[in-house]
């Protein structure tokens, strides 16, 4: 994922989660919000200490994330901002499951 797609100050997070909608899974949360920027989608990913407290399996989880979206770049669009927040029962998926609640998720926002 290139730098110009990843949100990483706090006050962007806030304001999608506030003013952005949001669906949501099992397993996920998606916050959602329109940009001022044309040119490029943004993502926000958010792994808290309650799926685990190493830094090392919530880091891995992050770059599990990361990649999914890079391989499914033709959903999002170019103005929107989504902030990811993973839950706790996504834990202990395989790769190929949180690849998939993540794109059905994602999927049915695009609808």
């Amino acid at each position: 994922m290139k730098k110009v797609n990843i949100i990483k100050e706090s006050k962007d997070f806030e304001t999608i989660i506030h003013k952005g909608k949001f669906i949501r899974n099992k397993y996920y949360i998606l916050y959602y919000l329109r940009n001022d920027n044309n040119k490029y989608y943004r993502f926000g990913i958010s792994v808290g200490k309650k799926i685990s407290n190493k830094a090392v399996i919530r880091n891995k989880l992050k770059r599990r994330l990361k990649t999914i979206i890079d391989n499914h770049k033709n959903f999002y669009q170019n103005n929107q901002d989504y902030i990811i927040i993973m839950k706790k029962a996504c834990a202990n998926l395989k790769y190929q499951e949180i690849q998939k609640e993540l794109v059905s998720l994602i999927e049915s926002k695009v609808k």
